[in-house]
């Protein structure tokens, strides 16, 4: 950056396209209630308590309708949705840059359905990567033994010293993960922001997270997240 450049900004985006097929809810599971309220609002509700956040710009799907039903929320709302979780972010993005966001400013790509985050964890997400050449992401190392399954029978142990759990939000410059995501395409091992970095040759920090700061993704984890979401309060 040179001596013309502005402070890059913090952006928040949320996709929140999804139909969750695996939760077991009969409609999006961003929308199910945990803890008296739908899962999207605690998700919002963290990122608003960061001040240094700019703006947050959640991602739905064409005829979602559930922001126009509730409409309390400051979160610019844009139906862009796509069929996977890469075109929601691709379509994120380019609606980012519309609403002003360049370049050169941070975006923190978050799970809708991770709604345990803290505005605790987005700070030290900020805090770690904001003089970094490439960015990062939450994520925590794996506690649990690790397993190859070939038929439904494990045939390897890997070791797990090196192995992270990544987790959300991943932070990185908007024009950096606009070309990683380009260049990505429709790539089957591009699972999340950080692999699409990767597969363009950087390196994304680790910054450390916790457990709790888990994705709402089976049916047993609403009682999961109800219990922690009420013994935070």
């Amino acid at each position: 950056m040179n001596a013309n450049t502005p402070n890059p900004r913090f952006f928040a985006l949320i996709p929140c396209a999804g139909n969750g097929s695996r939760a077991g809810t009969s409609g999006p599971k961003q929308y199910e209630r945990v803890a008296g309220q739908p899962m999207i609002w605690h998700t919002l509700s963290a990122f608003a308590a960061v001040q240094r956040i700019a703006r947050t710009l959640v991602v739905v799907a064409p005829g979602d309708g559930f922001f126009e039903r509730n409409p309390s929320t400051s979160a610019l709302v844009v139906a862009c949705g796509g069929a996977t979780r890469a075109a929601s972010v691709a379509g994120g993005l380019r609606e980012l840059r519309r609403a002003g966001a360049t370049d050169n400013d941070w975006v923190l790509v978050h799970d809708a359905a991770r709604c345990l985050v803290t505005p605790e964890l987005i700070d030290r997400l900020i805090d770690a990567c904001a003089e970094d050449e490439v960015g990062g992401l939450l994520a925590h190392p794996l506690p649990d033994t690790l397993k190859v399954a070939k038929e439904g029978r494990a045939v390897q142990t890997l070791p797990r010293d090196d192995k992270w759990v990544a987790q959300t939000p991943q932070m990185f410059r908007l024009g950096m993960l606009r070309h990683a995501m380009e260049h990505a395409g429709e790539s089957d091992s591009v699972t999340d922001e950080a692999s699409a970095i990767e597969a363009m040759g950087f390196r994304p920090l680790l910054v450390m997270s916790g457990a709790s700061n888990f994705k709402v993704t089976f049916p047993e984890d609403f009682a999961m997240a109800e219990a922690v979401l009420r013994s935070m309060r």
